[in-house]
């Protein structure tokens, strides 16, 4: 499975720290929306990252964005995170909602850094570039 965030996003960089450290059996690998891959993917799946404003996450070759992606990635922690499966019964227009809303004021409230941080030591074969 790969989540595609924000590079430059503090929200979006806590959310894959939170993720790595929770991740023990490794399930997920990442990629920045600025990333090579991330325009392959665009290509692949007919996306427009740029209107997106979103993670993605590419899971067995379907693509989940804004809240439904959030909601599978918590399921791939296992427990307790994957209780978080229960909001799936939220309508996904107010689940999006609440997303677009967070999405859109995340720079605002978290910053932006300048360029895409880059992983290191045994992080690096986690991230596809």
């Amino acid at each position: 499975m790969v989540i595609i965030f924000d590079g430059v996003c503090n929200l979006c960089n806590g959310l894959v720290k939170f993720i790595i450290k929770r991740d023990k059996k490794k399930r997920f690998r990442f990629a920045a929306l600025q990333s090579d891959y991330a325009q392959y993917i665009e290509k692949k799946y007919g996306l427009n990252l740029a209107d997106l404003n979103t993670v993605i996450l590419i899971k067995y070759g379907k693509v989940y964005t804004k809240s439904s992606a959030v909601l599978h990635i918590a399921r791939g922690l296992g427990l307790p995170y994957s209780l978080a499966v229960c909001f799936f019964i939220i309508p996904p227009f107010i689940r999006n909602y609440v997303y677009g809303f967070i999405a859109k004021n995340r720079y605002r409230w978290f910053g932006k850094l300048d360029t895409c941080t880059l992983p290191s030591g045994d992080l690096k074969g986690r991230f596809i570039e």
